[in-house]
């Protein structure tokens, strides 16, 4: 039987190909230490490959529930004088709310972080009404054909986004339909727009805060964004559900975040409660 949760985290885990073999990504990754650096206690629903070896990675940080599949969602970047191309080399299960174990469906928070349109945002939010949820949208922005190679779809499911409580995506993600903001600030109760070194923009009741990151000399971006969305929901027990707040701290540590690399940059407990003991100074 599963264990009680407080954080329920649902997206498929990646493999990433890069030189040298294969590594464990996506946001799942990337959040699931992240909440436990928050002291949360953290069930992952996700699907693999049988006897997936990258798994166990994150098994120190929460409880997998893990969906058969012939192949784990499998990336990989290509680099040229072009710049960066993205394909999908293998896909794993599609991800239902009736996969989620019964005792983790009264989980107080949810993050549906898919990376392959491996949910349908609209099923689980319906099914989870008690929960304040929040979507990382990046996942639901591709497409690909036969050839694997990634593309922008734009995404746009009014009720889903109704029943949502947070959206957050970052302003790379839409730069072929930039438009999107102002669709999506209509319908969104709290929307977050990342802008890398740069902060971001917090969107709300139809006013916008600009939240700052911190001047640090980067390692490694990949999951910074993760990284940031889950320090946001994250910290909301631990600031009375003020996502303003939130965000400025989520800032912060998604800063921290590029200066590691791997799963090792989600934020340390240290990193955590300093920033939130200077917020509760600051105000």
């Amino acid at each position: 039987m599963s264990k009680a949760i407080d954080y329920l985290l649902i997206g498929h885990m990646t493999v990433d190909l890069v030189p040298g073999g294969r590594m464990l990504g996506g946001t799942i990754s990337y959040a699931a230490p992240t909440y436990s650096a928050f002291g949360h206690r953290v069930g992952i629903v996700t699907s693999a490959a049988s006897e997936e070896p990258l798994l166990r990675q994150l098994e120190p940080y929460g409880q997998p529930a893990v969906v058969p599949s012939v192949e784990s969602l499998t990336y990989e970047n290509v680099y040229s004088d072009g710049g960066r191309q993205q394909f999908v080399r293998a896909t794993a299960q599609a991800l239902r709310h009736k996969d989620i174990p019964v005792e983790w469906r009264d989980a107080p928070y949810a993050h549906l972080g898919p990376l392959a349109a491996e949910i349908n945002p609209r099923e689980f939010a319906e099914n989870l009404p008690n929960a304040t949820i929040m979507l990382t949208l990046q996942g639901m922005m591709r497409r690909w054909g036969t050839d694997g190679l990634v593309k922008f779809r734009p995404w746009f499911d009014r009720r889903a986004l109704e029943l949502i409580d947070i959206i957050v995506y970052s302003q790379e993600d839409i730069v072929e339909y930039p438009q999107l903001t102002d669709e999506l600030r209509s319908v969104c109760k709290h929307l977050i727009v990342t802008n890398g070194r740069n902060g971001g923009t917090y969107y709300n009741d139809g006013g916008a805060l600009h939240y700052d990151s911190l001047p640090v000399e980067p390692y490694d971006l990949t999951g910074a964004g993760d990284v940031f969305a889950a320090s946001l929901l994250g910290a909301l027990p631990r600031l009375n559900g003020d996502v303003a707040k939130a965000v400025q701290a989520a800032g912060k540590l998604a800063a921290y975040s590029v200066t590691r690399a791997g799963i090792d940059s989600a934020p340390t407990t240290v990193e955590v409660d300093r920033e939130l003991e200077q917020l509760s100074r600051d105000n």
